[in-house]
């Protein structure tokens, strides 16, 4: 089946989610819309449409214009079995003791590491973009330290795969949770596959916000690997939420950005223990006074 992409760029979420959803009215229609963040610190937000018919060039320019965006670029896809070519092309990855997999590596698993499975269907964030290699890099740092926590959260988890390998670390039950109810749904599917069913407990949560989080609180790691400006926002919750002596590890930030969210953590009563670079991307340990 064919299948046609709609993207744009535009300054401002508001605008962003303003023109997804004006997407959505279009005919014929498409059958999903989003938004990411342009990692460029000048605010600009990709707004993508897909469609299985050929979407209408004049009505996607004509949205495109009202709401200051840049023109649609739209693109057919070949009919390719995208979960295959993921499968084929998404290698294992090795992170300290961690081995992130499909389950079409498992028999490639060292005997010494410990592998996490996660499927290549399952887009929420494998272990192989830097972000997240640096998380099971700085976790794998502070098990070789010896440090041992006792509450653990892991917030804007996507497949858990930050949650699950805390939980194959140290003897702990770790929540993790995600804005986004299909994210949830797959880190269940993901801590069943990896035997860590009631280990690793997936809510649905804007950041700290559900009765779980605050009954757990406070707590000794937190991870939280989302963005930039949704990190800035977090630290006076992620100070409320820590225990003093206590640890965040914080990614999906480019190295540029790295400073800004230091400063917003030190504000909010944190110091920096340690970074992560790796290529673009970082990976910081704050550590709350």
């Amino acid at each position: 089946m064919a299948t046609w992409t709609a993207l744009t760029h535009v300054a401002g979420r508001e605008a962003a989610e303003t023109l997804s959803d004006l997407c959505e009215g279009l005919t014929p229609e498409p059958v999903g819309t989003g938004i990411f963040e342009i990692e460029d610190g000048r605010d600009r937000w990709e707004v993508g449409a897909y469609f299985t018919e050929e979407p209408d060039e004049i009505s996607l320019a004509l949205l495109a214009a009202a709401q200051g965006a840049n023109p649609f670029v739209i693109s057919e896809l070949p009919d390719v079995d995208w979960v295959a070519h993921v499968k084929r092309e998404l290698s294992p990855v090795e992170a300290g003791r961690f081995f992130v997999h499909g389950s079409h590596d498992a028999d490639r698993v060292p005997a010494h590491a410990e592998g996490l499975l996660i499927e290549a269907a399952m887009a929420f964030g494998t272990g192989h973009h830097d972000t997240t290699r640096g998380c099971l890099l700085a976790l794998d740092r502070l098990a070789e330290g010896g440090w041992v926590p006792h509450r653990v959260a892991d917030i804007g988890a996507g497949t858990a795969v930050l949650a699950m390998a805390a939980a194959r670390l140290w003897p702990v039950v770790v929540l993790a949770s995600d804005i986004d109810p299909v994210a949830v749904d797959v880190a269940s599917a993901n801590v069943l596959a990896n035997g860590l069913d009631g280990r690793v407990v997936s809510i649905q949560a804007v950041g700290f916000d559900h009765p779980m989080l605050d009954e757990a609180a406070p707590f000794d790691l937190v991870l939280a690997n989302i963005l930039k400006q949704p990190l800035i926002e977090l630290a006076p919750d992620m100070a409320s939420h820590i225990a003093p002596e206590g640890r965040a590890i914080l990614s999906g930030l480019l190295v540029s950005q790295a400073d800004e969210v230091i400063e917003a953590y030190r504000a909010a009563g944190f110091v920096l223990e340690s970074r992560e670079d790796l290529g673009e991307w970082t990976a910081l340990v704050m550590q709350r006074c």
